[in-house]
């Protein structure tokens, strides 16, 4: 489940670009907290301490209880924008979240086990949808979802239905939405032989998804 994560922030004295600069200049992401009945407030983070913070998370979602003087809110990023050339995270979204109250979030999907219709059909896993949006309390957010592949033969699949999910978390979408499958494996004219292949995972873009 989700964990939280304490981290000083700053208030942002000035904003725009000019001053989100100077900011980044100094080691500061420039941030703003919305959400939960209140107004935004524009803040900044160290970006070394953020980060090393996210590196040693294997989560997600996390959550963050954001220390600005002497109040606290609890919070999770809802959208970061990163550098297109340095790919330097260079600003941050964070919403107020209350530990009572329900959020939507969407968690990974991972994949375990070899498939026999991998090992013994020639057949190869088409990963689909590599995540799903669930609703639950803060605390209750799962970092990932494992799905089982070892029995599924060519022509089988897994839906969103099929996710093993803990208590007080709710699918939210479609039910049916296919999360991976297996499928008959296929040989351009110019590769190796029949049964020489290496069998893989299709890999698919998120607009092809």
């Amino acid at each position: 489940m989700s964990e939280t994560m304490t981290i000083e922030v700053q208030p942002r004295q000035e904003t725009g670009k000019n001053a989100n600069r100077r900011s980044r200049a100094a080691g500061k992401i420039p941030a703003v907290v919305y959400g939960g009945g209140k107004e935004s407030v524009s803040i900044e983070v160290d970006r070394k301490t953020l980060l090393d913070m996210m590196k040693g998370h294997s989560g997600e979602n996390p959550i963050f209880l954001l220390k600005l003087g002497d109040k606290d809110r609890h919070a999770m990023i809802r959208n970061m924008q990163v550098h297109p050339l340095s790919r330097q995270v260079i600003h941050i979204d964070f919403q107020r979240v209350l530990l009572d109250q329900k959020v939507r979030v969407a968690v990974p999907i991972e994949l375990i086990g070899t498939a026999f219709g991998v090992k013994t059909e020639g057949g190869m896993i088409d990963f689909v949808n590599r995540e799903v949006h669930v609703e639950c309390l803060p605390g209750q957010i799962p970092k990932h979802f494992e799905v089982d592949v070892t029995e599924m033969r060519v022509g089988e699949h897994v839906e969103a239905k099929d996710l093993q999910l803990p208590e007080g978390v709710v699918l939210i979408g479609e039910p049916d939405r296919v999360i991976a499958s297996l499928v008959h494996g296929r040989l351009d004219a110019d590769e190796t032989p029949e049964g020489t292949a290496e069998p893989e995972v299709i890999k698919r873009t998120k607009a092809e998804s």
